[in-house]
């Protein structure tokens, strides 16, 4: 029997299964948020893809828009690091425009 290696987050984390898009400049690609902490989340992609920098998820079922830096790919899966959140509904600030624009485009 082989032993889990220790869980190094600070937070607990909750399973989430929420659907998601994620947003970066030029880009708009669907995701499932898999798992979430307060300092950070855990989506997996459709298909394989080497994101970088800072993105935006979007959680759908929420109207959030959860700014982030992303801090490892491994396959289809991607591990964000959280560094706030802001509600879709209404006025959002200017660097949120294309988030809102996305989850209007996604049924928001």
């Amino acid at each position: 029997m082989t032993q889990q290696p220790p869980d190094r987050r600070f937070e607990t984390r909750h399973a989430a299964s929420a659907r998601g898009v994620v947003v970066a400049p030029g880009l708009e690609l669907p995701c499932l948020i898999v798992d979430q902490s307060a300092g950070g989340l855990r989506i997996r992609l459709d298909r394989s893809f080497a994101l970088t920098g800072d993105v935006i998820v979007i959680d759908l079922s929420r109207a959030m828009a959860i700014e982030c830096r992303v801090a490892w790919n491994k396959g289809l899966e991607v591990g964000l690091k959280q560094s706030g959140q802001t509600s879709l509904r209404g006025l959002v600030p200017s660097r949120l425009a294309a988030a809102r624009d996305a989850f209007r485009r996604a049924g928001g």
